[in-house]
C-alpha cells in the first residue's frame, strides 16, 4: 500500500469541483483525510480569479505511473483544459506532492499553503 499526498487546486467553480474531484478520488483508492482549504491569490498569471487549495491524504495500491494516470483521467472528467498557458484558470488540478513520505513535487518548497495543507494531513 502506497501512501499519497495529493494537492488539489481550482479556480473555477472551486467547491463544486473540489468535491467532486475528492469524490473521485474515493472511487479510485482510500482517502484517509482531506485538508482545510485556503484561497490564494494566482501566481505568474495573476489576471485570474483567486483559486482555492488543499491536500488530501491518500493510501494506494496503484505504483505511482498508475496513479498519476488516473489523477489526470479525473481532471479530464473534470473539465481540465490544457493551454499553453500552464498557469491560466482551471476546473481541478490534482498533483501528487508527497509519495511515501518522499517531496516529490518541488512546489512544495516554493508555496506556504502548500506545505500547510501537506502538513495538516500529515506529511513531512
Amino acid at each position: 500500500m502506497n501512501t499519497v499526498i495529493v494537492g488539489i487546486g481550482s479556480n473555477i467553480d472551486p467547491e463544486h469541483h473540489i468535491d467532486l474531484a475528492i469524490r473521485k478520488l474515493a472511487e479510485i483508492s482510500r482517502v484517509v483525510k482531506v485538508s482545510s482549504l485556503r484561497v490564494t491569490a494566482p501566481l505568474v498569471y495573476t489576471e485570474q480569479p483567486d483559486f482555492v487549495n488543499g491536500a488530501a491524504l491518500i493510501e494506494s495500491d496503484q505504483d505511482s505511473e498508475t496513479f498519476t494516470l488516473m489523477l489526470k483521467t479525473i481532471e479530464q472528467e473534470l473539465g481540465r483544459v490544457k493551454t499553453a498557458n500552464k498557469n491560466g484558470p482551471r476546473t481541478i488540478d490534482l498533483d501528487i506532492v508527497v509519495w511515501n513520505g518522499r517531496v516529490v513535487d518541488d512546489d512544495y518548497y516554493e508555496r506556504d499553503f502548500l506545505r500547510e495543507s501537506v502538513r495538516e494531513v500529515g506529511g513531512p
